[in-house]
């Protein structure tokens, strides 16, 4: 199931032809490379593709005159949400958590170290898997609250970023 939510407000679930638990019945036609028609109920729908972030599973969509901001999260988005992290991770870090209990195998950053999206944090050992614990965005390492062999419980603050 994915869940889908436009302009930051409305959300909904999608699962195979269905919304919400309700089938949909979409008549779409592509049209150019951007452009797709689509009817329903009825209804005419012009379909420009404005802007697409596969990192951040965004689009931006003309539906006629009115631009929409969709946003996707498939089952494994939401896990991670579920555990504390988000796989989209934008914007500033305020902390790392341990998204599971583990034993803190390597810190890779010291205090006052910039960090950018993506760079490693720190290395758990969590259910006997070595994982890798990357920055969600850009931020400055504030304080480091763990140390190499530190055992940790999920929700337990690692990493503070100013």
């Amino acid at each position: 199931m994915k869940k889908v939510t436009v302009n930051g407000k409305k959300e909904f679930s999608i699962e195979g032809n269905e919304i919400d638990g309700q089938e949909i019945i979409l008549d779409v036609m592509p049209l150019e490379d951007r452009f797709w028609h689509v009817l329903y109920h009825g209804k005419s729908y012009t379909i420009e593709l404005i802007k697409k972030d596969a990192a951040t599973k965004t689009a931006d969509l003309r539906v006629n005159d009115t631009v929409y901001t969709v946003s996707v999260k498939d089952k494994m988005d939401q896990l991670l949400e579920s555990m504390g992290l988000e796989a989209a991770g934008a914007g500033k870090m305020k902390n790392l958590k341990a998204p599971m209990p583990g034993l803190v195998l390597d810190v890779r950053v010291d205090v006052g170290a910039t960090v950018t999206k993506g760079d490693a944090l720190l290395v758990l050992e969590a259910m006997k898997m070595e994982n890798v614990l990357k920055a969600e965005g850009d931020g400055v390492v504030k304080s480091v609250e763990v140390k190499k062999g530190q055992n940790v419980e999920k929700g337990h603050v690692m990493i503070n970023f100013e």
